[in-house]
């Protein structure tokens, strides 16, 4: 007889998975490897692709499922962190999973993992495999966590690796350049399958890492190169091209480098997976991704991105410059307390009028006069406000926006995710 489930309820349990282990992020694969080996889980389809970078993961994750849904695969994403609900997680044919579905793989989990402790996400991860062995995809599309050696979705052998761009973040984990973080995600490379890397100035490190370990590694601008031509661009890749593709629907222009790497990853599996030009080119244009540059029009435009990082910003400044305002450009800015505010606002500060700080709800987050004491040399005193919470932020400049302005929510996923819960509207 099956034992009771520990939790009926998907909040019940992800309540408890947060107290489970002794520290949040917890790296290295011993322990979650044994549990997946118990749930015979660790090849959760035919063809796996997995996907690490320090910035454009979700993007290449949506864009990758959007393309192979569209050439009539069978389609299961993996993504963290979500931005409303748990459920984002885990996609199948676009379709989020149910409460039911990942409180029952929670508890087969928790069967299975004996007294063996697991952090948050490793519990959600091998959630996840276990759904997508039982569902049995075409495609397992995995967005890998933190760096990439680890991490606990690289339990997973992928047919295909694709690392996106490469900054700065995470270095307490990662290491303090470059360098040292493209090493740590070249650990989802494997011996003799390809990789490819959609950053076209890779750090020495990544193409040692995948000469140390065999991969076939194709890189930017080396193995495949695109080109601009008015609206549209053109894919050329090792052995085949694309001509006249219409740009991704997500907005700003590193989207290019990331559909780059997209084909690339695809070219490389070829003649396994079958896919179209037709099902390039819709699913370019079909493509979505709420918090990346996503725009709410009203007489007030808000946009809302979750970047949280200087690479991320500099993208993020390079989209705004496309988006002109008649009015005054606010920021609504909330972070992480082991984020570099200093390094993240630097390239938007031409872009913004004024910024709003404010704390968030959840305890890693900086309070509202940390992060202000942060950009204190470099935001003027009379273009920062000190919000000690989201509502405080909202209503106070429910004062002074005007019709034509514009209010970009940045800094952290949980930024975007507490100013869309409070339904912001102005006029």
């Amino acid at each position: 007889m099956a034992a009771t489930p520990r939790f009926l309820s998907l909040l019940d349990w992800l309540g408890w998975q947060e107290t489970l282990h002794p520290t949040a992020i917890d790296l290295g694969l011993e322990r979650v490897s044994r549990v997946a080996d118990r749930l015979a889980c660790r090849m959760p389809a035919p063809i796996v692709i997995s996907v690490a970078g320090t910035n454009g993961k979700g993007s290449c994750v949506a864009m990758l499922e959007a393309i192979l849904l569209r050439a009539g695969y069978r389609v299961a994403a993996y993504t963290s962190p979500h931005l409303y609900h748990y459920n984002e997680r885990l996609r199948f044919d676009a379709e989020l999973v149910s409460d039911a579905q990942l409180c029952e793989a929670f508890a087969r989990v928790d069967a299975a993992r004996g007294e063996q402790s697991l952090t948050y996400f490793e519990f959600g991860t091998l959630a996840a495999l276990d759904l997508m062995s039982r569902g049995k995809p075409d495609v397992a599309v995995l967005e890998v966590g933190l760096g990439g050696r680890l991490d606990a979705v690289n339990i997973v052998d992928a047919d295909v690796a694709l690392i996106t761009s490469i900054g700065i973040d995470h270095t307490d984990w990662l290491g303090p350049d470059r360098d040292a973080i493209a090493g740590e995600k070249a650990g989802i490379m494997r011996a003799g399958r390809p990789a490819v890397c959609a950053d076209d100035d890779p750090p020495p490190g990544l193409i040692d890492a995948a000469a140390r370990c065999g991969a076939d590694l194709a890189v930017a601008g080396r193995d495949f190169s695109i080109m601009e031509a008015g609206g549209r661009w053109h894919w050329q890749g090792r052995a085949s091209r694309l001509d006249d593709l219409p740009r991704p629907a997500l907005a700003g222009a590193h989207q290019l480098a990331n559909a780059a790497g997209v084909l690339a990853v695809l070219e490389a599996l070829e003649p396994r997976l079958d896919v179209p030009r037709s099902a390039v080119v819709t699913g370019l244009q079909c493509v979505s991704l709420p918090g990346r540059v996503q725009r709410i029009a009203g007489p007030v435009e808000q946009v809302l991105d979750v970047s949280h990082n200087a690479q991320a910003a500099q993208a993020l400044a390079r989209a705004l410059e496309r988006l002109p305002v008649s009015g005054r450009r606010f920021a609504v800015l909330g972070m992480m307390r082991d984020k570099d505010a200093g390094s993240f606002v630097q390239p938007l500060l031409e872009c913004v009028d004024v910024w709003y700080v404010t704390g968030l709800q959840i305890a890693r987050a900086s309070s509202a006069q940390m992060l202000a004491g942060q950009l204190a040399g470099q935001v003027r005193p009379e273009a920062m406000v000190v919000c000690a919470s989201m509502p405080q932020a909202l209503a106070a400049l429910k004062e002074v926006v005007q019709a034509g302005d514009q209010v970009l929510v940045c800094g952290s996923f949980y930024t975007v995710a507490e100013w869309s819960a409070l339904g912001p509207e102005f006029y």
